[in-house]
């Protein structure tokens, strides 16, 4: 039977947002959608990132969706463990992959050295996931793929990327299977970008599928207006300005660290902030910054002529990038006002620790979150505003005042997603929701049962589901 030939085992981001992983089997092959690093407590995901639950080895071939490191972080591991097939990527996400995987290579290594000096001496070494020579092996694995070309995967499975409209080359994924005479199909949102938002173009219509795999980031959740949210963004930082303080954004390096950059770029252009020192102090969003201006093919028309009239689009002529940790340690002394960008995201490891050791304590300082905060981070516990909190070993009182904007996600809401869902509602015949936790998930799930879907579910990790 058909049912029996292809099917889809959720091996991550499944009841949770980080760790996308999910694997395909068609015809005897087996094809791994996403390959994300798994992030929570550091106990759980050293072990969930190590070993996997199915032999590297056997693997036909990746498709990543986009270069964020939930979903492409732990290829070289996956490499290093016997995967040799091709990794089916854009362009563009092949050159962000190279930069984000080094990346995350000198930070394996870091963690590995600091864990290894906190164990007992009795206990065996802890080694990195991987090594630049992982990085190295993995990216010449990646082959591009042009948006909107359907591609060959490996017999009896064909491919195609649309705009995700997330990230820089970020793609949606449509999968056509010929099982034995028996057609079938996948569509995978992979993360859905919302429409409206500068730098990127909108996302594409997702084709419709048998089997439809949605990530649920912010189900139940609906974002601001764009307009009311700059706004906001130019209260913030008048506010902090007229403190004498300084804005601490802690902020995803891909992406998120461009995005908020051309915000303010544009807000300064307009005369509706004060032009004050912007640094973005992360070596690997200043080599994502580069990425993106190699790849303008991927800009929406407003942002492309915005592009060849004003090359300084990402503001490095108001913007220092910091290279150096000596250049980032000058930034404690520095008298305000100024506005301090810095990974990570959710204020769990890099330099943004630093600022915030030496910040959050005083109550001129404005902290200021614009993502999506995991449970169990200290970017969470600062969204809580807990009066206390731990850095880098040491208790801090929280006075920074804390300011959350979700509204500059780059993930679509409930409404988008409604609205990319929809129009497969007659084709699916079944929709899995992923990415998302819980709660989120559920309202998702909800809201499209209504919508006349005939069958939603939220996948446990480890479940298969045939189609």
């Amino acid at each position: 039977m058909a049912d029996e030939q292809s099917s889809v085992t959720f091996w991550g981001a499944a009841r949770t947002v980080t760790g996308s992983m999910h694997l395909v089997r068609a015809n005897g092959r087996q094809v791994l959608l996403d390959c994300g690093l798994f992030q929570g407590k550091r106990s759980e995901a050293r072990e969930r990132n190590r070993d996997f639950p199915f032999a590297p080895r056997e693997l036909t071939a990746v498709i990543l969706s986009h270069a964020h490191i939930d979903h492409c972080g732990n290829l070289p591991n996956l490499v290093r463990q016997g995967f040799s097939g091709p990794i089916f990527c854009t362009a563009a996400t092949r050159d962000l992959l190279a930069v984000m995987l080094a990346d995350s290579a000198k930070i394996q290594e870091e963690d590995a050295a600091y864990l290894n000096r906190k164990k007992p001496p009795s206990d065996p070494p802890i080694q990195p996931l991987y090594q630049l020579r992982e990085v190295h092996r993995t990216v010449a694995l990646a082959e591009t793929v042009p948006f909107d070309r359907p591609f060959n995967v490996c017999d009896g499975m064909e491919g195609l990327f649309v705009e995700a409209g997330h990230l820089l080359g970020s793609a949606m994924l449509h999968l056509r299977m010929d099982t034995g005479g028996w057609q079938r199909s996948l569509s995978f949102t992979g993360d859905l970008g919302r429409k409206g938002l500068p730098i990127l173009r909108d996302p594409a219509a997702l084709p419709p599928a048998d089997l439809v795999i949605s990530e649920s980031t912010y189900g139940g959740r609906r974002h601001a207006p764009l307009e009311q949210l700059l706004d906001a963004l130019a209260d913030v930082v008048r506010r902090t300005i007229e403190r004498g303080g300084k804005l601490l954004i802690p902020a995803f390096s891909l992406g998120r660290t461009q995005s908020i950059v051309y915000d303010l770029h544009q807000l300064m252009q307009a005369g509706r902030i004060k032009d004050l020192g912007i640094f973005v102090d992360s070596p690997l969003a200043a080599n994502a910054t580069e990425v993106f201006r190699l790849h303008p093919e991927c800009f929406d028309e407003e942002t492309g002529v915005l592009w060849l009239l004003h090359p300084d689009l990402f503001g490095q002529e108001r913007v220092r990038y910091l290279h150096t940790v000596e250049e980032s340690k000058q930034l404690n002394s520095a008298p305000g006002p100024c506005i301090i960008i810095a990974a990570s995201g959710m204020c769990e490891s890099g330099r943004i620790l630093h600022h915030l050791k030496h910040n959050i304590e005083d109550a001129r300082n404005t902290v200021l979150i614009i993502g999506f905060q995991a449970p169990n981070t200290l970017g969470r516990r600062i969204v809580e505003k807990s009066p206390e909190v731990r850095i880098l070993g040491k208790t801090l009182k929280l006075r920074a005042e804390v300011v959350t904007m979700n509204g500059f996600s780059s993930h679509a809401d409930h409404d988008d997603l409604l609205s990319a869902l929809t129009p497969l509602r007659e084709r699916a015949r079944q929709v899995c929701l992923v990415h998302g936790e819980v709660p989120a998930a559920e309202a998702l799930a909800g809201a499209l049962r209504t919508a006349g879907f005939r069958q939603v579910t939220i996948p446990d990790r480890g479940e298969v589901v045939a189609f």
